[in-house]
C-alpha cells in the first residue's frame, strides 16, 4: 500500500507478525469492527446558537442519526474538558484543573499517568486500531518544560498537533514530533482547511487491513475567530442572541457575576455582535471539513461501517448576566455542548432526552471498538446501547458532576486597581470573568420528576446556586433560599459523593433516580473539599 512521506506517516504496513501478534481469527474479526471519526470544535455553545451556521453538521451527522440536546461537560473550560474526554474521567481523578502547566494541562505528570490510560492508546494497543489526531490537543502541549513538540502521546501512530492554543495562522504543528512551521498564507496555512486536507490523506493512504480512529479537534470557533476569505463577509446582520438572560444583572449569583456592569455600554454590546458574527463565519469552514471527511468515507465506500460523533469542549457566552465573552461558569450556556452522531446500526432522525457527559464519549467508543470499558478505571458510561437501541432508558443515569477551579492573579490588575488581586481575565471595563473563589461543584440532575442544578462554591460564605430548569429554564433565579431544606441536603450529600467517586461509585443512582439511598451519616465533616483536594493531588 501506499504511503505519504510528505506529511511523515509511518509506514503502511499489512498486519502480520513484525508489526502485530495478530492470528488469522483475530485478522477476521478486525475487518468487521467500525471506523470511528471525533471531531471536536472549540468553545463551541449549542445554548445560544453555535450550532445554526452548521447546516451541512447537521445534515450529514444529525439528520442521519442521533442529536443529544442534554450534553454537559465536566468541566467548562478547555483542558480539563479535553483531559476527561480522553480519559473518560472526572477532573478529581485525571488532575489537571485548568489550562497551565502548573494546573497539570500537557505536564509531564498528565504524560506519565493519564495519557496511557486514554481511550486511543487502548484502542491502538487492544483494538489493533490505527489511530489519527489532527488540531489542537491540550492548551500547553507543546511547552518546552514538557518535552516540546518532539513528544507524541501514547496511542496515536499519525501525530499532527497544534503546539499550544487555537490559532488559524502563524502556527506550529508537531507532524509525528518534528516541529512543522505555518504562516500566514490562505491556501496554505489556514489551519481548519489544513485539518481537513490532512484528515483526507489519511483517509486515502491509511492501511485498508485495520479499523482506524481519526480525531480532528478544529481551532474555530475559539477566539481570535480568524475567518476563511470568503466567509469575511457572511451574516452581516446577525447579533448575539437577546435571550433573557442577555444584558441582565445577576442579582442573587455568586459575587463574580454580580460584579458585571448592568447595562452594559452601547460599546460593549458592538463588541460582542461582532464576536458573535466573527465565531459564526470560523464555522463555516468546520462546515466544509465534516463535508469533505463525510463525503469521502462515502466515495471510500466506507461510510456505512463508520461513526461519526460531532461535539465540542465547552460551551460559551456572549453577554448572559452581563458578562462579556468566555466559559467558566456554571450556567447552561457555558456546560452544555451539542453532540451528533451517525454509524452502524443508528437510525437517522433521532432525538434522545438523556443525560450525556463528554466522560461517557470515551466508554463509548471503546464500546463501539468491541473493548470492555468496564475494564478501565473510567468514570463514564457508554452510551451506544441508547443509540442503537438496546437500552433501557429507565435506568439511565440522572445526574453528572459539572467542577471547575478558578483562576485570579496574586498581585491586582494596574487597569482595576479596585477590584483588588484574586481576579483574572479581565475586560477594559473591569468585568472579570473568573477569580480564585470562582471555584465550585455542581450536580446537573435530569430526570422524569426534576430538571435541577445544585451548586456550592469554595468560598468564604461557601454559597450555593440552585436552579430548577424546568420553571426557570434560562436560570434567572438562584432558588437556594427557598428550596426545601431536606432536598439540599439530600443533594450536598450527592455532590460530596460525586466529588469523591472514581469509576463504577461515579454511575450511581442520583437523588431523582428511585434506587438512591440517602445515608447522612457517610457525609463529611467538610462541606466543601475540592479545592483543598485537588491541591493535594498536584503535589
Amino acid at each position: 500500500e501506499l504511503c505519504l512521506p510528505r506529511l511523515s506517516f509511518p509506514s503502511c504496513k499489512r498486519p502480520s507478525v513484525d508489526c502485530a501478534p495478530l492470528n488469522l481469527p483475530v485478522m477476521a474479526n478486525m475487518y468487521h469492527r467500525p471506523n470511528i471519526v471525533l471531531i471536536l470544535t472549540d468553545d463551541l455553545d449549542v445554548s445560544i446558537g453555535g450550532m445554526i451556521p452548521l447546516n451541512k453538521t447537521r445534515k450529514l451527522i444529525g439528520d442521519a442519526g442521533i442529536t443529544f440536546p442534554n450534553t454537559f461537560v465536566a468541566s467548562p473550560l478547555c483542558c480539563p474538558s479535553r483531559a476527561s474526554i480522553l480519559t473518560g474521567k472526572y477532573p478529581h481523578n485525571h488532575h489537571v484543573i485548568n489550562n497551565t502547566l502548573e494546573g497539570n494541562c500537557s505536564s509531564q505528570s498528565w504524560q506519565k499517568t493519564q495519557e496511557p490510560a486514554t481511550f486511543p492508546a487502548l484502542l491502538q494497543k487492544y483494538g489493533y486500531y490505527q489511530t489519527f489526531f489532527a488540531g489542537k490537543y491540550l492548551n500547553e502541549y507543546g511547552n518546552k518544560e514538557a518535552g516540546g513538540v518532539d513528544h507524541v502521546p501514547s496511542g496515536w501512530d499519525y501525530w499532527f498537533a497544534l503546539e499550544k492554543n487555537s490559532k488559524y495562522y502563524n502556527y506550529t504543528l508537531s507532524v509525528n514530533g518534528k516541529a512543522q512551521r505555518h504562516g500566514q498564507n490562505y491556501s496554505e496555512d489556514y489551519l481548519t482547511d489544513v485539518l481537513a486536507n490532512i484528515s483526507i490523506e489519511f483517509l486515502q493512504y491509511k492501511s485498508n487491513y485495520r479499523p482506524f480512529f481519526m480525531m480532528v479537534s478544529t481551532p474555530a470557533p475559539h477566539s481570535p475567530w480568524t475567518a476563511a476569505p470568503q466567509y469575511e463577509g457572511q451574516f452581516p446582520n446577525v447579533k448575539a442572541p437577546r435571550d433573557p438572560s442577555f444584558n441582565i444583572h445577576g442579582k442573587d449569583k455568586h459575587w463574580l457575576i454580580r460584579q458585571a456592569k448592568t447595562p452594559m455600554a452601547n460599546s460593549s454590546v458592538e463588541f460582542l455582535d461582532n464576536a458573535y458574527r466573527k465565531r459564526w463565519r470560523t464555522l463555516l469552514s468546520v462546515d466544509d471539513l465534516v463535508e469533505k471527511v463525510v463525503k469521502k468515507l462515502e466515495v471510500r465506500g466506507e461510510l456505512a461501517n463508520t461513526y461519526v460523533i460531532f461535539t465540542s469542549d465547552n460551551g460559551y457566552h456572549t453577554g448572559q448576566f452581563s458578562l462579556p465573552l468566555d466559559k467558566r461558569q456554571l450556567y447552561e450556556f457555558d456546560i452544555r455542548v451539542p453532540l451528533l452522531v451517525r454509524g452502524p446500526n443508528i437510525k437517522p432522525n433521532q432525538t434522545s432526552p438523556l443525560l450525556v457527559a463528554n466522560i461517557d464519549l470515551g466508554p463509548t467508543i471503546l464500546d463501539m471498538a468491541g473493548y470492555n470499558a468496564n475494564k478501565t478505571q473510567m468514570d463514564g458510561m457508554s452510551f451506544l446501547p441508547i443509540m442503537i437501541g438496546k437500552g433501557n432508558s429507565s435506568t439511565w443515569r440522572t445526574d453528572v458532576l459539572v467542577e471547575y477551579e478558578g483562576e485570579g492573579h496574586n498581585v491586582s490588575d494596574p487597569a482595576c486597581p479596585i477590584l483588588g488581586p484574586g481576579v483574572s481575565e479581565c475586560f477594559p471595563d473591569c468585568v472579570c470573568e473568573d477569580s480564585y473563589n470562582n471555584t465550585y461543584a455542581c450536580v446537573r440532575t435530569l430526570s422524569q420528576a426534576a430538571n435541577l442544578q445544585y451548586c456550592e462554591f469554595d468560598d468564604n460564605e461557601v454559597f450555593v446556586e440552585v436552579y430548577n430548569l424546568t420553571a426557570d429554564p434560562f436560570q434567572l433565579t438562584n432558588i437556594a433560599k427557598t428550596i426545601d431544606q431536606e432536598v439540599l441536603e439530600r443533594m450536598n450529600h450527592r455532590l460530596m459523593m460525586l466529588q469523591s467517586c472514581s469509576g463504577q461509585s461515579c454511575r450511581t443512582p442520583g437523588v431523582y433516580d428511585s434506587r438512591f439511598k440517602f445515608q447522612p451519616r457517610l457525609m463529611f465533616d467538610n462541606l466543601s473539599p475540592h479545592r483543598s483536594r485537588w491541591r493535594q493531588m498536584l503535589k
